[in-house]
């Protein structure tokens, strides 16, 4: 009776393990790809990437599968994120309230602007643009920083993005609101010091 429950529970969870490592293979890229744009650097994609599948495993028992997987990977890789800015004492968070001063210039730009620029999404597919926006996206809070990433590249909507970062859709909105201003001040903001030649290029 004990080895027929064993051999029971040992093929229950060799199931289990295909089945993760199956989504794990078809969704590691994506997940790469946020690690990516969230830390601003291979190395640091690779382990926030490692982490969050391993954390996926370790918890992979209370995943619902009506759920999409990718939706709760999200959720993983960005409270490991988060986790790893913890250890990290020294890493400066800005306010998205407070002025912005450019590296080799003396003048401060200030958040606030007008919204009639190019949007960040048309941004974000430009190749000339690629160094820029993993600058601005570097700047942001981690929760801003997320929503952007999970809105404007990886194309989730806000229900899908509130419901991967557990918060409202008023939430979603916010900072999706603010994260884009920022991030286009700051791209703007670059490009025109780069013209006058304040910043190297």
């Amino acid at each position: 009776m004990v080895m027929e429950w064993t051999t029971e529970a040992t093929a229950s969870w060799q199931d289990t393990r295909e089945e993760f490592e199956k989504l794990m293979r078809r969704h590691h890229r994506t997940v790469y790809n946020i690690a990516y744009r969230l830390t601003g650097n291979r190395d640091d994609a690779e382990d926030l990437t490692q982490e969050a599948f391993i954390r996926a495993f370790r918890f992979f028992d209370r995943y619902n599968r009506e759920m999409p997987f990718e939706n709760w990977m999200y959720r993983i890789v960005n409270n490991a994120f988060i986790d790893m800015l913890r250890r990290r004492p020294k890493a400066q968070m800005i306010s998205l309230d407070q002025p912005l001063n450019l590296q080799d210039s003396d003048k401060d730009v200030q958040f606030e602007i007008p919204d009639t620029a190019s949007n960040p999404e048309t941004i974000v597919m430009s190749e000339e643009l690629e160094d820029y926006i993993q600058r601005a996206l570097d700047a942001l809070p981690p929760d801003f920083r997320t929503t952007v990433v999970l809105a404007d590249i990886q194309g989730l909507s806000y229900e899908e993005i509130a419901e991967a970062m557990h918060c409202s859709l008023g939430t979603v909105r916010s900072r999706l609101h603010r994260g884009r201003r920022f991030l286009r001040q700051r791209i703007e903001a670059y490009q025109q010091a780069r013209a006058r030649g304040e910043v190297d290029p």
